[in-house]
């Protein structure tokens, strides 16, 4: 039985073109493959991996916590890319999060998958847990990656949304990722980003200060096509990521923000109110 958070990307999904569910497929093999050779070489190498795991037990809960909710917004920036317009462009795996922190989010994560498919396992002294979850690993990683017999065939895409499903209810069990509706600022390079356009034909009125913007002048155009004055909506997104109209979300550096803004991405693609789907 499915969880209420992979039938809301599953029903996401499902809305997608072929080629564009052809594009997410392949992205996401792409990605879990890198991540599953990172896995595999930290558990190849006894000093790495000590080294790891001694760094995750010396973490506190909220660092924890923030380590997988940026894993999680990396995550849920692949699968929202086709439900966002325009696409963004897909972060790099590398430079979004360095291997010190990938390392440490890639054998939390596999320690919880590994507890969850038999407890039993980790019950051994951690000198013995190299050597369980290499056995582990290796049992699944072509399961994992979809590539069993040399074929790729969308097979990585499941695992992929369980671990999504996975980051998102630990960010709400190990710590309270920021109040729903909370208001955060406009990413700065979201901002930038805005284009400016002229107005034409006169008569639209900027609803923040209600004044009318004259024809000819240039005015921030957002991504929902509604226009403001630069010297109005600029103080605006300083203090929240939202379309004075609309609102619509832009993206925000607040790592909870960001991931409610996602969530809510994928909530709308599948036919869902957001006030509904957040528990």
């Amino acid at each position: 039985m499915m969880m209420e958070e992979e039938t809301t990307i599953m029903a996401a999904i499902s809305t997608l073109r072929p080629s564009q569910l052809s594009d997410l497929n392949f992205s996401i093999f792409s990605l879990s493959f890198r991540h599953r050779r990172r896995l595999c070489h930290l558990l190849s190498s006894p000093c790495l991996f000590f080294l790891t795991l001694h760094r995750l037990h010396t973490l506190t809960l909220p660092q924890k916590t923030l380590l997988i909710a940026r894993h999680l917004v990396f995550s849920l920036h692949y699968l929202t890319r086709h439900f966002q317009s325009p696409p963004p462009r897909l972060p790099n795996p590398y430079t979004a999060i360095n291997h010190r922190d990938l390392d440490t989010i890639l054998l939390l994560l596999f320690l919880c998958e590994a507890y969850h498919d038999n407890p039993e396992a980790l019950e051994r002294p951690h000198a013995e847990w190299r050597q369980v979850l290499t056995s582990i690993c290796s049992n699944t990683t072509l399961k994992i990656t979809g590539i069993t017999g040399g074929i790729f065939d969308g097979a990585a895409l499941i695992p992929y949304i369980e671990m999504v499903t996975r980051c998102k209810r630990l960010v709400g069990i190990m710590g309270s990722g920021g109040k729903e509706g909370k208001e955060v600022a406009a990413s700065p390079a979201a901002v930038v980003a805005l284009p400016a356009v002229e107005v034409r034909g006169g008569g639209v009125e900027c609803v923040i200060c209600k004044e009318e913007m004259r024809e000819g002048r240039d005015v921030c155009k957002f991504p929902c096509q509604h226009l403001f004055h630069w010297m109005c909506i600029l103080p605006w997104l300083k203090k929240r990521n939202t379309c004075p109209c609309c609102r619509f979300q832009l993206p925000s550096d607040d790592i909870f923000g960001e991931i409610q803004r996602l969530w809510g991405v994928l909530v709308k693609a599948g036919g869902k109110s957001l006030d509904d789907d957040w528990s």
